[in-house]
């Protein structure tokens, strides 16, 4: 590795998804990369570690300011190997995706792109996940590597401040398409689950596939991820752990009578 800016690289989707190699692009100009991706599919992670189980890990590529690792563990866990056994010094910015489908909203709290994000803030690193809102394999990765490429750039000019990590999402769009870049908050939304039933007749299993739908609980808000996805600008929601309810202390005392 030379002196250029170090960056951890991982995603959820696997060592053998095209949003990764599409990363590898949009990074390559701007640092030194190390990528620790898992070995498969790892969608809906979320913040999940490998506790029980060793986890493996193998080189699969190496050339100059590129080195290349698959893991079997989760992208939380590419992270800490990364940052525990691979790396002699802390990334300069660690950067999760090109995810496969959309990350805003709600679906931050699933998503194991952005899992590794966090992962990678907790530990005082700068971190980025990048998604496009298209889950096809073979999706179109150009506007996701040029915005993507701006929002790196900027971060590793300015930085961040500590503990927070970005969601950036963005709109399935051809370049020229996009109007822009916003910061927003996070949409109030939910998903709307449905199960589809089959059942095994060689097991006697019933079986159950997660299906259904995402309602925006705030479709007149015109500050979150949604409604800037929605009229065509790429979004970035700045993303910390605490999830204490800072508003409802003072109701819960109250009502709960514990002072």
């Amino acid at each position: 590795m030379t002196e250029r800016p170090l960056i951890l690289l991982s995603n959820d989707d696997s060592i053998n998804a095209a949003g990764l190699y599409a990363s590898i692009e949009m990074l390559a100009p701007l640092g030194d990369l190390l990528v620790v991706a898992p070995d498969v599919p790892r969608s809906g992670a979320s913040h999940a570690l490998t506790v029980n189980d060793p986890v493996r890990l193998r080189k699969v590529k190496e050339t100059e300011g590129l080195l290349i690792y698959t893991c079997s563990g989760t992208p939380a866990d590419c992270v800490k190997i990364a940052t525990g056994t691979l790396l002699k010094r802390p990334p300069d910015l660690t950067v999760a995706g090109i995810n496969h489908g959309s990350n805003s909203s709600v679906s931050v709290i699933y998503s194991g792109t952005m899992g590794a994000a966090i992962e990678a803030a907790m530990s005082g690193i700068p971190a980025i996940g990048v998604s496009l809102c298209n889950h096809s394999p073979d999706a179109d990765f150009s506007a996701s590597i040029k915005y993507g490429r701006i929002i790196v750039e900027k971060v590793l000019k300015a930085g961040l401040p500590d503990k927070i990590s970005l969601n950036v999402n963005v709109p399935d769009l051809q370049p020229e398409q996009i109007r822009g870049i916003k910061i927003c908050r996070q949409n109030r939304g939910s998903w709307i689950e449905k199960f589809e039933h089959r059942h095994d007749s060689l097991t006697g299993e019933d079986l159950y596939s997660l299906t259904g739908f995402y309602r925006n609980e705030e479709p007149e808000a015109d500050d979150t991820d949604e409604t800037a996805l929605e009229n065509g600008y790429v979004s970035i929601v700045p993303i910390h752990v605490d999830m204490t309810a800072y508003g409802v202390i003072d109701t819960l005392k109250n009502s709960l009578e514990i002072y």
